[in-house]
């Protein structure tokens, strides 16, 4: 078993908690004591135990109560709860479980049987984790490009009318920039598709390593485009970022079999502007960012152009 696994007695007896206690830590368990039930919640949520005995009858909140409660709040993880009572008749047995128990266990517990049942606690804990932990993933999955590991068009699409929403909401400003590399079919046809790749993936790491994190992000939006989402960013501050990922961008060696080689993109920028007028739907904004984006290309590439019109 792994040693110091959280576990939380509820209990409004010292004497049985003591007892309890000193069997559980003898166990291996990592044990923390609450009184009463609401008690025990706040502990839950000081400090995430994914495994509790609870005493049925107690002051403030009893056992059902408590269960009740913890099914309502959002976790970290699942809560195993094993009711432990000196009620053992059937409606009993039913009502503890209808209320969120996992199990329960009737006064007095044999050590054994305890253990037995807190194995039986940790296995499908760990099965609950594992469950999680692969819903994460394919949930990640679902909304990442798997060649560039940036977000996919499918993410922009759901998240950018939210930010949107969020923008108008806390009257701040929101940029998009679309970006476009340059002659990338050159690159393709010159190179072949698993340097095209490799030129992708580079440029997709410049922008994630290029923005600032928990505020912007980017999606891959199609071919050799890409879509940056630039928070609490005006119109001149969105110009100024994409001005300085086109440089980098510039700047940046690529290898293929026959040399390095260099690439450019262009860029399109436009902002959605609470404090000037309305904010514009995802739709629009996108458009027009697509409009500067063939300006910049149609007037030489390796430029920056803005939206100055209104999305």
């Amino acid at each position: 078993m792994e040693e110091g696994f959280p576990l939380l007695i509820v209990e409004d007896s010292p004497t049985q908690a003591l007892r309890l206690q000193t069997v559980l830590e003898s166990l291996g368990y990592q044990v923390a004591v609450a009184d009463n039930g609401r008690a025990a919640l706040e502990e839950v949520l000081r400090e995430f135990r994914p495994l509790v005995i609870t005493d049925w009858v107690m002051p403030e909140m009893d056992g059902l109560d408590f269960c009740q409660a913890i099914r309502k709040l959002d976790l970290p993880g699942y809560v195993y709860v094993i009711l432990l009572t000196a009620r053992d008749a059937l409606d009993d047995v039913v009502a503890g479980l209808e209320a969120g128990a996992d199990d329960y266990l009737t006064k007095p517990v044999h050590p054994a049987e305890l253990a037995a049942r807190l194995k039986t606690a940790r296995r499908i804990l760990n099965l609950e984790a594992a469950l999680r932990k692969r819903n994460e993933e394919i949930q990640k999955l679902s909304i990442t490009d798997p060649l560039t590991t940036l977000f996919n068009r499918r993410y922009f699409n759901e998240e950018l009318p939210k930010a949107l929403s969020a923008s108008a909401r806390t009257g701040r400003p929101l940029a998009v920039l679309m970006a476009d590399i340059d002659h990338f079919k050159k690159v393709n046809d010159t190179h072949g598709h698993q340097v095209g790749d490799q030129t992708l993936r580079a440029f997709g790491r410049l922008l994630k390593e290029g923005l600032r994190k928990g505020v912007d992000w980017a999606a891959r939006y199609g071919g050799e485009e890409f879509a940056v989402v630039l928070g609490e960013t005006d119109l001149d501050g969105a110009v100024s970022a994409a001005e300085r990922l086109r440089l980098l961008t510039s700047g940046l060696t690529l290898e293929a079999p026959t040399g390095p080689f260099r690439v450019t993109a262009s860029f399109g920028v436009a902002c959605a502007d609470p404090r000037r007028g309305d904010v514009p739907s995802m739709e629009k904004l996108v458009a027009a960012a697509d409009r500067a984006l063939y300006t910049a290309k149609e007037t030489g590439r390796n430029r920056v152009e803005a939206a100055h019109d209104s999305p």
